[in-house]
């Protein structure tokens, strides 16, 4: 029983046997039935538990699929990994006095259960017998069970083995299917294409010929391979050579285009320009060499006809439906063909001695200059340039170009061309196209991603890559089901069972969800609000597009929203509801016989009707300071000055609440608008005021801080600000009690807006507090200095 793994890892070998199958298994029936017989149990089961519950695989005596595991003998069993024998549970602690539960039989009072354990050490269950009657079991039958135990397990084992088996041939058969398919795809893909291929070894042996290649040298696919290319295919004289070239290919060397005579049937040769590379394996070394080929017989053929033949030179030329003219070395047309000169709107002696860089423009007459200077080293130029018809319209001409030398005379360049126009303008379509579809993606605020079928990312946009703390590229290719929807907003698994984007692909149906979180590469949660779309290709689905919304920032703004109704629902509530009350009685006339109650009642409307006036000064002047229309009067004012003036507003009101002032300051000038300085300072000292129990100090004090600020402080002797609160007091809506009930009122704006008139004197504001010992509000204003 050593060295088995504690219960909380029991998952881990039920998902190697697959034991949470509920089908019945004849062969664990056989081993319950005749442990429940050998031992004269009436119940007897094979179990599997999880946290909570006991699941049975077979059982006999009873008829019930789980149990609670709490009222279990194998919850011992499992919690301590050894066999447990009960003679009496009515007489053990860890039972009910009424015994053992069996569900939808009697209790019993004997127990014997083993753990079963796998090869690996993992417990996975127990095998338990129980009986009615106390002591029907001893240590015999304990010794019984392990040997059953062994033969589940076994049984278990065997199950697992036919499955891993079964798995691997159908990997196996997936893999050989996938083999046949590439080589499928390949050899039609060789044998599509026109120009000629030969695969060869590093040794120079033929490997395979596409059907082009093994139509020109008669050699069939299937006899050519293995063969010696060079002796194959090439005349004696260019073996040697060639056999060099092969060895050069094989070290990793390009080698080409070379121009050969290569053996057909017949003893006949074809003249073929052909290239070797070399194609790297897996492991970085050179496995094949790829010979592509062109037969180039009939193209040599005809010019050598235009070369020797004037004539001929004419026909050819003349029939052609392509772009063919020469020109010196310097760019200069000495001729052309009809076809040429047709497409361009010009006659043939309107362009015979012009220079092709004037049908040009700069960009194009750059290139051909390349083209030029190429053809002045090599044999051959090819590419594309827009050429100028006579009525301005630009078409674009794929040219090929070669230099030709002819015995006595100066070398030329023999140029073909090919109208590509309407095949480069879709070209640049299809790319603008691409570009404009990237450029929306990146230009949206919100969050867009794909999957394919087996829900990998394909793409994503920047914004939804930065919102889940990715860059693009490291989402590209992964399970993103796993990376950012593995978990609900609780931290309890997301099974891609329930996933409603993965479910909207396998029904083909759009799926919207207002109530989710993703999760960003820290580990933080996001909530959001996405659709997933299918993406539908040829009538069938490849993938999804789902568009996400990070809704934080308005989940936060709902939750402000509901902060100020609140807030200030409850503000105009209060005073209006006293201020009804006190007129109501003085309307009615109850109080014309007691006119000190009737003072009162007036001084308490007016108080509420302030309390209504400052209410509404706060929201206004709070929307001013945000939009930045409280313009600053800035001048030089004395510190002390600020602070008795302060004091002098506020004395009536703390002389009535017991409350005493201290003014602590050095002479000091500071830059301020006073009566926004003042809002300031009244709103600490009525702050201050309102939480300071009778017979208090309240301090004003004034200070230097560092060279350039003046530093104000609020002090009072109150019951002090709750650390948890204390970061936020100066945020919007909050107070130190922002329950409705709070007796002292306030729309939890003052805070804010002393902040924000702190701020535009490019001051800062902050609060320390110690519960039960008061509170200390300090600001910061600039020195005034002669310069400023």
């Amino acid at each position: 029983m050593q060295g088995f793994q504690h219960s909380e890892y029991i998952t881990l070998s039920r998902s190697e046997f697959d034991v949470f199958d509920r089908s019945p298994d004849p062969a664990l029936d056989e081993l319950t039935e005749l442990a429940a017989v050998l031992s004269l149990a009436d119940y007897a089961y094979i179990g599997w538990m999880d946290f909570s519950r006991l699941w049975f695989k077979s059982h006999f005596g009873f008829n019930a699929p789980e149990q609670p595991r709490v009222s279990t003998g194998c919850n011992w069993v499992i919690t301590t990994g050894q066999a447990l024998l009960v003679l009496d549970a009515a007489a053990d602690r860890r039972f009910p006095p009424d015994g053992i539960q069996v569900p939808a039989t009697a209790n019993c009072r004997s127990y014997a259960g083993v753990p079963l354990i796998s090869p690996d050490q993992q417990i996975i269950g127990t095998l338990a017998i129980l009986a009615r009657s106390p002591r029907q079991f001893s240590h015999e039958h304990i010794t019984l069970l392990d040997v059953l135990a062994r033969q589940v397990i076994t049984r278990l084992e065997l199950y697992n083995r036919v499955r891993a088996q079964e798995h691997a041939q159908r990997a196996r058969q997936r893999t050989e299917r996938a083999l046949a398919v590439e080589r499928c795809f390949v050899a039609a893909t060789l044998d599509s294409i026109p120009a000629l291929v030969a695969v060869l070894d590093t040794a120079g042996r033929i490997v395979r010929f596409n059907q082009p290649c093994a139509q020109l040298t008669g050699l069939s696919i299937v006899d050519s391979v293995g063969r010696p290319f060079v002796e194959e295919v090439l005349e004696p004289e260019d073996r040697d050579w060639a056999a060099g070239t092969l060895h050069h290919a094989a070290s990793g060397q390009v080698s080409g285009p070379h121009e050969t005579l290569w053996r057909i049937s017949g003893a006949l040769t074809r003249r073929v320009s052909w290239t070797l590379r070399p194609l790297e394996g897996p492991n970085g070394e050179i496995q094949y060499l790829i010979v592509s080929g062109q037969d180039i017989t009939d193209q040599r053929e005809a010019e050598e006809a235009l070369l020797s033949s004037e004539t001929r030179y004419r026909e050819v030329v003349e029939s052609s439906l392509g772009f063919v003219f020469t020109c010196t070395i310097e760019g200069r047309l000495t001729s052309l063909n009809a076809f040429t000169a047709e497409t361009l709107g010009y006659r043939v002696e309107d362009l015979t001695g012009r220079s092709i860089a004037e049908l040009l423009d700069s960009t194009g007459a750059l290139t051909f200059h390349e083209c030029l200077q190429t053809l002045r080293t090599k044999d051959e130029w090819q590419g594309a340039i827009p050429v100028r018809r006579s009525d301005g319209v630009y078409r674009r001409i794929a040219f090929r170009s070669r230099r030709m030398e002819l015995r006595g005379e100066r070398p030329f360049i023999l140029n073909h061309g090919v109208d590509v126009t309407e095949q480069h303008e879709a070209e640049e379509a299809l790319h603008l196209a691409t570009r404009q579809r990237e450029l929306i993606l990146q230009s949206v605020g919100d969050g867009i991603y794909g999957i394919d079928l087996d829900g990998r990312l394909t793409f994503i946009n920047e914004a939804g890559a930065r919102a889940l703390g990715y860059e693009p590229g490291q989402l590209t290719g992964r399970v993103i089901h796993d990376l950012i929807h593995h978990s609900h907003a609780d931290g309890t698994p997301y099974s891609k069972v329930t996933s409603p984007i993965l479910q909207g692909m396998r029904r083909q149906e759009t799926v919207r969800q207002r109530d989710e979180v993703f999760w960003r590469a820290d580990g933080t949660s996001i909530p959001v609000e996405y659709t997933a779309s299918p993406l539908i290709e040829d009538r069938r689905i490849s993938g999804m597009v789902v568009a996400f919304q990070d809704v934080s920032e308005r989940r936060r703004l709902e939750k402000m929203k509901d902060e100020f109704i609140s807030t200030v629902s409850h503000e105009l509530r209060t005073p209006l509801t006293s201020l009804r009350a006190s007129l109501g009685l003085i309307s009615s006339g109850a109080l014309e016989k007691r006119p000190e109650k009737q003072k009162h009642m007036l001084e308490m409307a007016i108080s509420n009707c302030d309390r209504l006036t400052r209410l509404v000064n706060d929201i206004l002047d709070f929307d001013k300071v945000e939009k930045g229309a409280m313009p600053l009067r800035r001048v030089p004012v004395e510190a002390v000055d600020l602070l008795r003036r302060a004091s002098d507003v506020a004395h009536g009101h703390a002389a009535d609440a017991g409350l005493r002032f201290r003014i602590e300051a050095i002479p000091a000038l500071v830059l301020a608008d006073e009566d926004r300085i003042l809002q300031v300072l009244n709103e600490l000292v009525s702050n201050a005021i309102k939480f300071s129990p009778p017979n208090t100090l309240i301090t004003l004090s004034a200070q230097p801080s560092g060279k350039s600020d003046v530093c104000f402080v609020v002090e009072d002797q109150g019951q002090g600000i709750a650390p948890e609160k204390l970061e936020h007091i100066f945020d919007r809506f909050q107070q130190g009690d922002a329950s409705d009930t709070r007796a002292l009122g306030g729309t939890g704006l003052g805070l804010a807006l002393c902040r924000s008139i702190v701020e535009q004197h490019n001051g800062r504001v902050w609060a320390e507090s110690t519960p039960g010992r008061g509170s200390r509000f300090s600001f910061t204003l600039p020195i005034a200095t002669p310069a400023g």
